[in-house]
Protein backbone atom coordinates (compact mmCIF):
# COMPACT_ATOMS: atom_id res chain seq x y z
CA UNK A 1 0.00 0.00 0.00
CA UNK A 2 0.89 3.36 -0.83
CA UNK A 3 2.44 5.39 2.06
CA UNK A 4 -0.27 8.51 3.00
CA UNK A 5 0.63 11.63 2.61
CA UNK A 6 0.31 13.57 5.62
CA UNK A 7 -1.69 17.24 5.39
CA UNK A 8 -2.67 19.51 8.43
CA UNK A 9 -5.08 21.81 8.62
CA UNK A 10 -5.16 24.32 11.15
CA UNK A 11 -8.37 26.27 12.13
CA UNK A 12 -10.07 22.95 11.58
CA UNK A 13 -13.12 24.06 13.26
CA UNK A 14 -13.46 27.08 11.36
CA UNK A 15 -15.95 27.35 7.89
CA UNK A 16 -12.44 27.42 5.72
CA UNK A 17 -11.49 24.09 7.16
CA UNK A 18 -15.18 22.58 7.03
CA UNK A 19 -14.91 22.99 3.15
CA UNK A 20 -11.24 22.36 2.58
CA UNK A 21 -11.18 18.95 4.78
CA UNK A 22 -14.29 16.82 2.55
CA UNK A 23 -11.88 18.22 -0.83
CA UNK A 24 -8.43 16.86 0.22
CA UNK A 25 -9.97 13.57 1.88
CA UNK A 26 -11.39 12.95 -1.18
CA UNK A 27 -7.96 12.92 -3.09
CA UNK A 28 -7.98 16.44 -4.71
CA UNK A 29 -4.28 17.34 -3.76
CA UNK A 30 -2.25 14.10 -4.45
CA UNK A 31 -4.98 12.27 -7.14
CA UNK A 32 -6.90 9.02 -6.85
CA UNK A 33 -4.39 7.43 -5.88
CA UNK A 34 -2.48 8.20 -2.54
CA UNK A 35 -3.94 7.70 0.43
CA UNK A 36 -3.71 11.05 2.92
CA UNK A 37 -3.29 11.45 6.87
CA UNK A 38 -5.34 14.86 8.16
CA UNK A 39 -3.72 16.24 11.05
CA UNK A 40 -6.03 18.97 12.50
CA UNK A 41 -4.53 21.58 14.91
CA UNK A 42 -7.13 23.55 17.10
CA UNK A 43 -7.18 25.98 19.97
CA UNK A 44 -8.35 24.01 23.27
CA UNK A 45 -11.53 26.34 23.23
CA UNK A 46 -12.49 24.84 19.90
CA UNK A 47 -11.29 21.30 20.37
CA UNK A 48 -15.32 20.20 20.59
CA UNK A 49 -16.26 21.71 17.63
CA UNK A 50 -13.07 20.00 15.69
CA UNK A 51 -13.96 16.31 16.82
CA UNK A 52 -17.82 16.99 15.52
CA UNK A 53 -15.59 17.77 12.21
CA UNK A 54 -13.48 14.77 12.73
CA UNK A 55 -16.74 12.61 13.16
CA UNK A 56 -18.35 13.66 10.18
CA UNK A 57 -15.17 13.04 8.21
CA UNK A 58 -15.42 9.10 9.72
CA UNK A 59 -19.09 8.99 8.68
CA UNK A 60 -18.24 10.02 4.70
CA UNK A 61 -16.40 6.67 4.67
CA UNK A 62 -13.33 8.23 2.09
CA UNK A 63 -11.85 5.70 0.64
CA UNK A 64 -8.24 7.67 0.75
CA UNK A 65 -8.78 8.51 4.15
CA UNK A 66 -6.22 6.66 5.96
CA UNK A 67 -6.48 8.73 9.74
CA UNK A 68 -7.51 11.99 11.20
CA UNK A 69 -5.52 13.28 14.29
CA UNK A 70 -7.46 15.97 16.24
CA UNK A 71 -4.47 18.24 18.52
CA UNK A 72 -4.30 21.27 19.70
CA UNK A 73 -0.01 21.07 19.79
CA UNK A 74 1.73 22.32 17.00
CA UNK A 75 4.21 19.11 17.27
CA UNK A 76 1.90 16.60 16.70
CA UNK A 77 0.18 18.77 14.20
CA UNK A 78 3.12 19.29 11.70
CA UNK A 79 4.78 15.57 12.68
CA UNK A 80 5.84 14.29 9.44
CA UNK A 81 3.70 16.94 7.41
CA UNK A 82 3.87 16.93 3.53
CA UNK A 83 1.36 19.51 3.22
CA UNK A 84 -0.04 22.06 5.24
CA UNK A 85 -2.93 24.41 4.90
CA UNK A 86 -2.02 27.64 7.69
CA UNK A 87 -5.89 28.69 8.03
CA UNK A 88 -6.83 30.04 11.23
CA UNK A 89 -5.72 33.44 12.14
CA UNK A 90 -6.85 36.27 14.19
CA UNK A 91 -9.20 38.52 12.31
CA UNK A 92 -9.20 42.17 12.59
CA UNK A 93 -11.29 43.72 15.67
CA UNK A 94 -13.21 46.82 15.30
CA UNK A 95 -10.50 49.83 15.27
CA UNK A 96 -7.78 47.90 15.46
CA UNK A 97 -4.72 49.32 13.10
CA UNK A 98 -3.11 46.51 10.65
CA UNK A 99 0.11 46.76 12.45
CA UNK A 100 -1.39 45.40 15.85
CA UNK A 101 -2.89 42.09 13.59
CA UNK A 102 0.16 42.13 12.20
CA UNK A 103 2.04 41.54 15.67
CA UNK A 104 -1.14 39.48 16.99
CA UNK A 105 -0.68 36.68 13.98
CA UNK A 106 3.01 36.67 14.47
CA UNK A 107 2.57 34.84 17.78
CA UNK A 108 0.23 32.60 15.46
CA UNK A 109 2.39 32.26 12.42
CA UNK A 110 5.45 31.88 14.30
CA UNK A 111 5.35 29.14 16.48
CA UNK A 112 3.88 27.39 13.90
CA UNK A 113 6.91 28.14 11.55
CA UNK A 114 8.96 26.77 14.25
CA UNK A 115 6.94 23.66 14.08
CA UNK A 116 7.20 22.97 10.88
CA UNK A 117 10.72 23.76 11.01
CA UNK A 118 11.15 21.15 13.87
CA UNK A 119 8.63 18.01 12.96
CA UNK A 120 7.25 18.63 9.15
CA UNK A 121 8.66 15.92 6.49
CA UNK A 122 11.61 17.31 4.23
CA UNK A 123 9.39 17.93 1.69
CA UNK A 124 6.93 19.99 3.12
CA UNK A 125 4.75 22.59 0.86
CA UNK A 126 3.09 25.51 3.10
CA UNK A 127 -0.15 27.43 2.04
CA UNK A 128 -0.89 30.20 4.54
CA UNK A 129 -4.45 30.98 4.04
CA UNK A 130 -5.22 32.79 7.30
CA UNK A 131 -5.01 36.58 6.48
CA UNK A 132 -2.84 38.64 6.30
CA UNK A 133 -1.41 36.01 4.33
CA UNK A 134 1.10 37.47 2.44
CA UNK A 135 2.57 38.66 5.57
CA UNK A 136 1.81 35.55 7.47
CA UNK A 137 3.80 33.79 5.18
CA UNK A 138 6.83 35.57 5.60
CA UNK A 139 6.59 35.17 9.55
CA UNK A 140 6.29 31.53 9.25
CA UNK A 141 9.06 30.93 7.02
CA UNK A 142 11.61 33.31 9.09
CA UNK A 143 10.58 30.48 12.10
CA UNK A 144 11.72 27.89 10.11
CA UNK A 145 15.49 28.62 8.53
CA UNK A 146 16.09 24.79 7.84
CA UNK A 147 12.83 24.56 5.08
CA UNK A 148 13.52 26.53 2.14
CA UNK A 149 11.32 29.69 1.79
CA UNK A 150 10.02 28.90 -1.69
CA UNK A 151 8.50 26.14 0.44
CA UNK A 152 5.73 28.73 1.92
CA UNK A 153 3.19 30.13 -0.50
CA UNK A 154 0.44 32.42 0.48
CA UNK A 155 -2.75 31.94 -1.25
CA UNK A 156 -3.51 34.87 -4.59
CA UNK A 157 -5.72 31.92 -6.35
CA UNK A 158 -8.79 33.18 -4.66
CA UNK A 159 -7.65 36.16 -6.15
CA UNK A 160 -6.95 34.57 -9.88
CA UNK A 161 -10.36 33.11 -9.72
CA UNK A 162 -12.37 35.58 -8.76
CA UNK A 163 -10.56 37.61 -11.73
CA UNK A 164 -11.50 34.50 -14.21
CA UNK A 165 -15.19 34.65 -12.83
CA UNK A 166 -15.79 38.59 -13.68
CA UNK A 167 -14.12 38.22 -17.07
CA UNK A 168 -15.72 34.84 -18.06
CA UNK A 169 -19.46 36.57 -17.09
CA UNK A 170 -18.54 39.50 -18.88
CA UNK A 171 -17.97 37.19 -22.03
CA UNK A 172 -19.94 34.90 -21.66
CA UNK A 173 -17.34 32.17 -21.75
CA UNK A 174 -16.44 29.24 -19.27
CA UNK A 175 -13.47 30.13 -17.40
CA UNK A 176 -11.68 27.15 -18.59
CA UNK A 177 -11.38 29.45 -21.74
CA UNK A 178 -9.13 32.21 -20.70
CA UNK A 179 -5.07 31.79 -20.18
CA UNK A 180 -2.18 34.17 -19.99
CA UNK A 181 -4.18 35.75 -16.50
CA UNK A 182 -2.09 37.19 -13.55
CA UNK A 183 -2.83 38.99 -10.16
CA UNK A 184 0.14 40.74 -9.20
CA UNK A 185 0.72 41.80 -5.70
CA UNK A 186 -1.05 41.52 -1.74
CA UNK A 187 -3.96 39.58 -1.13
CA UNK A 188 -5.84 43.13 -0.31
CA UNK A 189 -6.96 46.02 -2.12
CA UNK A 190 -4.12 47.01 -3.41
CA UNK A 191 -3.44 43.61 -5.58
CA UNK A 192 -3.59 44.03 -9.69
CA UNK A 193 -5.65 41.56 -11.82
CA UNK A 194 -3.79 41.93 -15.11
CA UNK A 195 -5.06 41.02 -18.59
CA UNK A 196 -2.53 42.63 -20.74
CA UNK A 197 -1.79 39.12 -21.80
CA UNK A 198 -4.81 37.18 -21.11
CA UNK A 199 -6.84 35.43 -23.66
CA UNK A 200 -9.49 34.01 -24.43
CA UNK A 201 -9.74 31.42 -26.96
CA UNK A 202 -6.92 32.37 -28.27
CA UNK A 203 -8.06 35.90 -28.71
CA UNK A 204 -6.64 38.68 -26.54
CA UNK A 205 -9.01 39.62 -23.63
CA UNK A 206 -8.34 43.31 -23.96
CA UNK A 207 -9.57 43.72 -27.53
CA UNK A 208 -13.17 42.23 -26.35
CA UNK A 209 -13.52 44.88 -23.36
CA UNK A 210 -13.38 47.93 -22.72
CA UNK A 211 -11.03 50.32 -21.09
CA UNK A 212 -12.89 51.64 -18.71
CA UNK A 213 -14.66 48.70 -17.42
CA UNK A 214 -11.32 47.19 -17.09
CA UNK A 215 -9.90 49.65 -14.85
CA UNK A 216 -13.04 51.61 -13.55
CA UNK A 217 -15.17 47.96 -12.32
CA UNK A 218 -13.01 44.77 -12.89
CA UNK A 219 -9.79 45.91 -11.33
CA UNK A 220 -11.61 47.75 -8.19
CA UNK A 221 -14.61 44.28 -8.03
CA UNK A 222 -12.33 41.80 -8.33
CA UNK A 223 -9.74 43.85 -5.08
CA UNK A 224 -12.91 43.95 -3.25
CA UNK A 225 -14.88 40.69 -3.63
CA UNK A 226 -14.35 39.37 -0.26
CA UNK A 227 -15.67 42.47 1.30
CA UNK A 228 -18.85 42.49 -0.94
CA UNK A 229 -19.69 38.45 -0.21
CA UNK A 230 -19.35 39.79 3.42
CA UNK A 231 -21.81 42.34 3.21
CA UNK A 232 -24.15 40.43 0.83
CA UNK A 233 -23.42 37.13 2.79
CA UNK A 234 -22.62 38.52 6.23
CA UNK A 235 -20.03 36.21 6.56
CA UNK A 236 -16.59 36.02 4.42
CA UNK A 237 -15.87 33.85 2.00
CA UNK A 238 -15.14 30.01 2.63
CA UNK A 239 -16.06 27.54 -0.26
CA UNK A 240 -14.57 29.98 -2.38
CA UNK A 241 -11.43 29.85 -0.15
CA UNK A 242 -11.15 26.34 0.13
CA UNK A 243 -11.58 25.20 -3.76
CA UNK A 244 -8.59 28.03 -4.46
CA UNK A 245 -6.62 26.53 -1.48
CA UNK A 246 -7.34 22.90 -3.20
CA UNK A 247 -6.49 24.33 -6.60
CA UNK A 248 -3.14 25.72 -5.14
CA UNK A 249 -1.77 22.86 -3.46
CA UNK A 250 -2.92 20.02 -6.36
CA UNK A 251 -0.86 22.66 -9.34
CA UNK A 252 2.03 22.72 -7.10
CA UNK A 253 2.47 19.24 -6.34
CA UNK A 254 1.06 17.70 -9.81
CA UNK A 255 2.09 20.98 -12.10
CA UNK A 256 0.73 23.02 -14.48
CA UNK A 257 1.96 24.86 -17.56
CA UNK A 258 -1.31 27.43 -17.22
CA UNK A 259 -0.23 30.96 -15.55
CA UNK A 260 -2.05 30.70 -12.13
CA UNK A 261 -1.27 33.47 -9.87
CA UNK A 262 0.97 32.69 -6.51
CA UNK A 263 2.06 34.32 -4.14
CA UNK A 264 5.72 33.15 -3.59
CA UNK A 265 8.92 34.81 -2.75
CA UNK A 266 9.92 36.98 -5.11
CA UNK A 267 13.37 36.32 -6.44
CA UNK A 268 14.01 40.01 -7.65
CA UNK A 269 12.30 39.95 -10.13
CA UNK A 270 9.87 43.50 -12.21
CA UNK A 271 11.57 45.61 -9.96
CA UNK A 272 10.22 43.56 -6.61
CA UNK A 273 12.44 43.20 -3.62
CA UNK A 274 14.01 39.59 -3.20
CA UNK A 275 11.77 37.60 -0.74
CA UNK A 276 8.79 39.72 -0.47
CA UNK A 277 5.68 36.83 -0.21
CA UNK A 278 3.87 38.67 -3.48
CA UNK A 279 1.68 37.65 -6.32
CA UNK A 280 3.66 36.85 -9.53
CA UNK A 281 2.62 34.96 -12.79
CA UNK A 282 3.65 31.43 -12.25
CA UNK A 283 3.65 27.79 -13.57
CA UNK A 284 4.40 24.47 -11.81
CA UNK A 285 7.10 22.03 -12.60
CA UNK A 286 8.65 19.27 -10.93
CA UNK A 287 7.06 20.39 -7.54
CA UNK A 288 8.26 23.73 -7.85
CA UNK A 289 6.70 27.05 -8.82
CA UNK A 290 8.23 29.10 -11.65
CA UNK A 291 7.71 32.37 -12.41
CA UNK A 292 7.49 33.51 -15.90
CA UNK A 293 10.09 35.76 -16.73
CA UNK A 294 11.10 38.66 -19.82
CA UNK A 295 6.91 40.34 -19.67
CA UNK A 296 7.32 43.78 -20.83
CA UNK A 297 5.86 46.09 -18.47
CA UNK A 298 3.99 49.43 -19.02
CA UNK A 299 4.34 52.10 -16.60
CA UNK A 300 0.71 51.96 -15.43
CA UNK A 301 1.11 47.81 -14.91
CA UNK A 302 4.51 49.00 -12.70
CA UNK A 303 2.43 51.75 -11.16
CA UNK A 304 -0.11 49.39 -9.98
CA UNK A 305 2.74 46.93 -9.07
CA UNK A 306 4.76 49.56 -7.11
CA UNK A 307 1.71 49.83 -4.90
CA UNK A 308 1.56 47.21 -3.36
CA UNK A 309 5.40 46.22 -2.68
CA UNK A 310 4.96 49.45 -0.82
CA UNK A 311 2.10 47.65 1.22
CA UNK A 312 4.23 44.70 1.49
CA UNK A 313 7.36 46.85 2.54
CA UNK A 314 5.28 48.54 5.33
CA UNK A 315 3.72 45.36 6.14
CA UNK A 316 7.01 43.48 6.81
CA UNK A 317 8.71 46.63 8.60
CA UNK A 318 5.61 46.35 10.84
CA UNK A 319 6.69 42.35 12.02
CA UNK A 320 10.45 43.44 11.42
CA UNK A 321 11.25 42.18 15.01
CA UNK A 322 9.69 38.36 14.11
CA UNK A 323 12.49 38.46 11.29
CA UNK A 324 15.92 37.41 11.28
Amino acid sequence: MTAPKKVTVTGAAGQIAYSLLWRIAAGEIYGPEIPVELRLLEIPDALGAAEGVVMELADSAFPLLHKVVLTDDPAVAFDGANAAFLVGAKPRSKGEERADLLQANGKIFGPQGKAINDHAADDVRVLVVGNPANTNALIAAAAAPDVPAERFNAMMRLDHNRALAQLAGKLDRPTTAFERLVVWGNHSATQFPDITWATVDDRPVRELIDGDWYTGEFIPRVARRGAEIIEVRGKSSAASAASSAVDHLRDWVQGTEQWVSAAIPSPGVYGIPEGLVVGLPTVARGGRWEVVEGLDLTDFQRERIAVNVTELEQERDAVADLLP
